[in-house]
């Protein structure tokens, strides 16, 4: 379906994490004869991540202080809204607007029976009905395409690893009473190393699932370019009125949101949004390819 491949991308890399995760354990067993913890950070991780997915919805809503609105209120997003959701033959999702002046726009629940999309007010105003569509149409495919349980998965598996990598320079080594201990310098190059990899993984993962976002929702609104222009003047409003990177429940939810929300140099290079160019131009060539 997609034409980047992003579905065996992302295959590819949560299978990264779990041979990541498999080597860590493998070390573990094999030298300090402690591996009944990876189960309990494992434990931990799965608990974390399901009560994360459930409530995915509420807690990222919070984090942006969104309310719920009406038709009356909202008629321009209802209208879009229940368009798509029609021409997708899915369920459509409930409404809500964020108070803030930084124009972006996310979709979050655990499918789409249980489903958000949230619009920032800096959004309504700065972008016109075509290119709302767009955005729309991309946050849309997210619940349909599942993908906060790709994300949700994603993030359990970076935890877990940098939980059991921490357990590792702490508490790692073997034991004192036999001699099969781990390599000091190994210990401390994966416990470092680790967590870093994971995230680097999980930063991809989630940049595929952007991509197909993009071409699915380009797809549903039959209008590519719409969607290309929209990322455009996102991207420059962002630069002028971008979120406060110091808030951590923001930075938990920004891999939600269509365009990164942070303004600092910086925080695009460890963006787990794609960069912004290399989407605008995807999305063009797809109108110019298939005659949209």
């Amino acid at each position: 379906m997609h034409g980047h491949n992003n579905g065996l991308k992302t295959a590819f890399l949560m299978g990264g994490m779990f041979a990541l995760l498999l080597a860590i354990g493998s070390l573990i067993s094999s030298g300090t004869g402690r591996s009944m913890f990876i189960w309990i950070f494992a434990l931990i991780g799965l608990a974390s991540t399901a009560y994360s997915y459930w409530n995915s919805d509420k807690l990222a809503l919070r984090s942006m202080h969104a309310y719920p609105v009406s038709e009356a209120e909202q008629p321009e997003m209802y209208r879009i809204v229940r368009e798509l959701s029609m021409n997708a033959q899915q369920p459509m999702p409930r409404l809500y607007v964020s108070p803030t002046t930084s124009p972006n726009a996310f979709a979050t629940g655990r499918n789409p029976q249980n489903s958000a999309v949230c619009c920032t007010e800096g959004i309504l105003q700065l972008l016109n009905e075509r290119e709302l569509r767009g955005v729309l149409g991309h946050e849309l495919m997210h619940v349909y395409n599942r993908d906060i349980l790709t994300s949700s998965v994603a993030a359990a598996i970076a935890g877990v690893i940098t939980s059991v990598a921490q357990f590792l320079m702490f508490f790692g080594g073997g034991n004192s009473n036999d001699n099969r201990g781990v390599n000091p310098i190994a210990l401390i190059a994966l416990s470092l190393l680790a967590p870093l990899a994971a995230s680097i993984i999980q930063m991809a993962v989630s940049r595929t699932r952007e991509y197909d976002a993009d071409e699915d929702g380009a797809k549903l609104t039959n209008d590519p370019l719409a969607l290309a222009s929209a990322l455009r003047k996102l991207e420059s409003g962002i630069s002028h009125a971008p979120l406060a990177s110091n808030d951590q429940k923001l930075v938990n939810s920004s891999h939600l949101m269509i365009a990164n929300p942070f303004g600092s140099r910086l925080k695009r290079m460890f963006s787990t949004h794609p960069p912004m160019e290399d989407r605008i131009a995807r999305l063009e060539a797809m109108a110019g390819g298939r005659g949209y």
